[in-house]
């Protein structure tokens, strides 16, 4: 069995660069917290905030047993109380930014056992038969349902290797479409941040962690 895998986003959304420090100072803390969970987590990825050390965004990528309990509680918005360390005379004291989990997008790989192969009489204009043997090759991939047919070649070999190639360019371009949905998805977070309603909320500049 493969080992569940999510990738968690923080986010400051469009919210000031204090937000982008919120982010920065959050991050490290959310994977020793996930670690000591017992959880692996790396980071990909990372849109740098404007100063040193702040981040707009950081994705992680995190796995391990019960992976969606045990990230549960970090789910949402997060608050944190202080004074601005960009303009401390500003009146604002109250920053918020996001995190989400989504599935990580997964690279699809087949083998022989999902396929069903079967041969048939090419087909010339109007759906007669040009030849006399069973040259021609469809081949279904099971699980998802996708369908391809090779009948150019006089060759039965040929058309096979044909068609697997036109199933493989297949499979390749719905994972593409699963992919950009999935990264559709994750950029929508940043639009989203709601304020308010905090899973958890931090003070001041020792960023300690009040509920």
């Amino acid at each position: 069995m493969s080992t569940p895998t999510l990738w968690l986003q923080l986010s400051a959304g469009r919210c000031p660069a204090e937000c982008e420090w919120v982010v920065g100072q959050l991050a490290p803390r959310l994977t020793a917290e996930l670690t000591n969970r017992g959880l692996a987590v790396e980071e990909i990825d990372r849109t740098p905030g404007q100063h040193a050390g702040d981040a707009r965004s950081v994705l992680l990528r995190v796995s391990g047993p019960e992976v969606e309990t045990r990230v549960t509680d970090w789910l949402g918005t997060i608050q944190w109380t202080g004074a601005s360390p960009y303009r401390p005379h500003h009146k604002r004291k109250n920053w918020f930014v996001s995190i989400a989990a989504f599935t990580e997008p997964t690279v699809y790989t087949w083998n022989e056992h999902d396929l069903r192969i079967e041969t048939q009489r090419a087909s010339g204009p109007g759906g007669q038969h040009v030849n006399r043997t069973e040259s021609a090759v469809r081949i279904t991939h099971q699980p998802t349902g996708l369908s391809v047919l090779a009948q150019e070649e006089r060759s039965q070999h040929m058309n096979r290797r044909l068609a697997l190639a036109r199933l493989d360019a297949l499979l390749a371009e719905r994972e593409a479409e699963r992919r950009r949905a999935a990264e559709d998805k994750r950029w929508r977070q940043h639009t989203q941040l709601e304020r308010g309603n905090a899973v958890r909320v931090y003070r001041r500049a020792d960023f300690r962690c009040e509920r």
